[in-house]
């Protein structure tokens, strides 16, 4: 199996995405039964809807590496943080087919999503299954953390079921708070980036300081990209981001900046059009786009995001790593909110 290039990525991950392909692979074969793993195969880019091996995959593999510094980060090696990397990456793939599903995306990655292949129940049944196999890979690792890093990975698990949870039910709302939008990012997003960022530490045995700080760096990274997730998602350059200009407008999303806005003074207008019944008219998507910015929820969510970039940087240095370690993890922080900004 060769992995697929994918542009502008940094050193550190292609090193990561090497080692880590084949050992997937792997964790998948033997954790899930014969149906699952062909669904999971086919989700990867492994194989093809009958079966048939590609020889490629594409997957960017972020949160495992970050999962594999953590535990350098410890003093141990990429092997020792290695079931680490494989449970918090079955646990994001978990949530990508369920995604995928709710959102009613018919692509990922350039092909068709494995519910519109192989239908909604055995998809949503391959996701739960690749949540088993998480607990089982982290269970069975020989790290004298493993009980914990495996208590830690379900928290955080919890919480983004949590965040998902919220992030539907405001689509019903009209009295969403910053607030609790935020609280809601940092669940969604935050949680497994911080997860992702502790958890090889936790694994082999780190002191709770440098976990805890470990996972706050995470967590800020975390909030960082969902608000350049959300510019994106209003302002962004479609050859960039692979989004139309106003998309997440035109299905009326709760994004950040749309909140902030929504909650300043003086923005009747923007509520009547964003809340209203009315269908979102390509000229009304431009009204509401002028009056977002005009009540402030561009500047907003650019200051909040540069401010939770300088407190993942804060916190990240005050763990006292070694240099080349907290090198390679601002590297992949960079890589994961420099692509949206």
């Amino acid at each position: 199996m060769t992995t697929t290039p994918i542009r502008g990525l940094t050193p550190v991950l292609d090193t990561g995405r090497t080692l880590l392909g084949p050992a997937l692979r792997e964790a998948v074969s033997s954790h899930l039964g014969p149906e699952m793993s062909r669904i999971a195969h086919y989700h990867f880019g492994w194989a093809d809807a009958e079966g048939r091996p590609t020889g490629t995959w594409s997957g960017k593999m972020l949160r495992p590496t970050l999962a594999l510094l953590s535990a350098r980060a410890a003093g141990a090696t990429d092997g020792d943080g290695l079931p680490a990397a494989l449970a918090v990456e079955l646990v994001h793939n978990f949530s990508l087919l369920h995604d995928d599903i709710m959102d009613g995306d018919e692509t990922r990655r350039g092909r068709a999503t494995a519910w519109t292949v192989f239908g909604v129940p055995n998809a949503i049944l391959a996701g739960d299954a690749m949540v088993t196999a998480a607990t089982s890979v982290l269970l069975a690792a020989r790290g004298a953390g493993a009980l914990s890093a495996t208590m830690s990975l379900m928290t955080a698990t919890q919480r983004m079921i949590d965040g998902q949870t919220s992030d539907v039910e405001f689509e019903r709302r009209e009295d969403v708070t910053l607030s609790e939008c935020l609280r809601m990012a940092g669940d969604k997003t935050g949680a497994l980036l911080g997860c992702a960022c502790a958890l090889g530490a936790e694994l082999v045995g780190a002191e709770k300081p440098l976990v805890e700080g470990l996972d706050a760096f995470g967590e800020h990274i975390g909030l960082a990209f969902q608000l350049a997730d959300d510019l994106l998602g209003i302002w962004g350059d479609p050859d960039r981001s692979g989004k139309q200009v106003g998309a997440d407008l035109r299905v009326r999303k709760k994004s950040l900046p749309v909140v902030a806005a929504l909650n300043s003074p003086g923005a009747d207008e923007l509520r009547a059009l964003y809340l209203g019944p009315e269908p979102m008219t390509e000229r009304t998507v431009q009204r509401v786009t002028e009056l977002v910015e005009r009540a402030g929820g561009r500047d907003w969510a650019q200051d909040e995001a540069a401010r939770q970039i300088a407190s993942a940087e804060e916190r990240l240095a005050a763990t006292g790593i070694p240099d080349d370690v907290l090198g390679e993890l601002l590297e992949v922080a960079g890589f994961i909110v420099g692509r949206q900004l």
